[in-house]
């Protein structure tokens, strides 16, 4: 997957399955949060942005914003039967969030894509340019990542809005409804984390990227699967629990006549 990409892999079976997304913020204290995570799991055709291109309105609204207030429904436009999900809240360091369980159908949905802001910033984001970039499961239901680590080489800038606390998120004063356009290309660059250095933070810390190298995990995405029984399943099962439970009646009647 690339320099600064860790990717484990795990099974589970079925076509339809019920999966579970988590997220935990790795970096170090007082340094980066996050915005809440959109993602969806799909059929690989949504192409969020593009390395080297002017980012759209679709990245822009999470990179600027964190909203998703455009990404969300351009996701749902390009690809209709995608399982679409946001798990809420500012990640601040060493805190996790855990969505609630979404049904996949495999046979459909193999792709996973997420973006969320880098806080505090104007611009900055984690996110996949690539959409058939982390297939999750095979055509069976088998899932085939159970977890994506970023590190701080990830951190992509869309050189929407110049850098400047004053207009920036997640900063103590700093007014995120104002900005001023810088008119660049989307580029993996966290620079601009330095102008926030001794700022204080929503959340109430002193924000320091001193801790933040080439090679620092920052972000983790945990993938849980349990199948779902098709119907056919349930029936046999069901068809099992009966004889099961006829067989016990018969020989509770045996003993007493015994």
């Amino acid at each position: 997957m690339g320099a600064g990409l860790l990717v484990a892999g795990t099974g589970a079976n079925a076509q339809n399955v019920k999966l579970t997304v988590k997220v935990e913020n790795l970096a170090p204290t007082n340094s980066v949060s996050f915005a809440p995570l959109h993602f969806g799991i799909h059929n690989g055709t949504f192409d969020a942005f593009n390395s080297g291109s002017v980012g759209g309105a679709a990245i822009i609204s999470i990179a600027e914003g964190g909203s998703g207030s455009a990404w969300l429904p351009a996701f749902a436009s390009a690809d209709p039967t995608a399982v679409i999900s946001t798990i809420g809240g500012a990640l601040t360091p060493g805190a996790s969030h855990m969505s609630s369980p979404l049904l996949v159908d495999s046979t459909i949905n193999r792709y996973f894509t997420f973006a969320s802001m880098v806080i505090p910033s104007n611009d900055l984001f984690i996110g996949n340019d690539n959409p058939a970039m982390f297939q999750i499961f095979d055509m069976a239901g088998n899932l085939l990542i159970n977890q994506i680590t970023l590190t701080a080489n990830r951190i992509w800038d869309a050189n929407s809005e110049v850098a400047d606390p004053a207009n920036a998120a997640f900063v103590v004063g700093g007014n995120n409804d104002l900005r001023t356009p810088e008119n660049g290309t989307v580029a993996f660059d966290r620079s601009e984390l330095a102008v926030f250095n001794g700022l204080t933070t929503a959340a109430g810390y002193t924000f320091s990227d001193a801790g933040l190298s080439d090679s620092t995990p920052i972000y983790r995405i945990s993938f849980t699967a349990n199948a779902v029984p098709e119907p056919a399943t349930w029936a046999m099962m069901i068809g099992g629990f009966a004889l099961a439970g006829s067989a016990l009646r018969h020989r509770r009647a045996a003993a007493v006549l015994a």
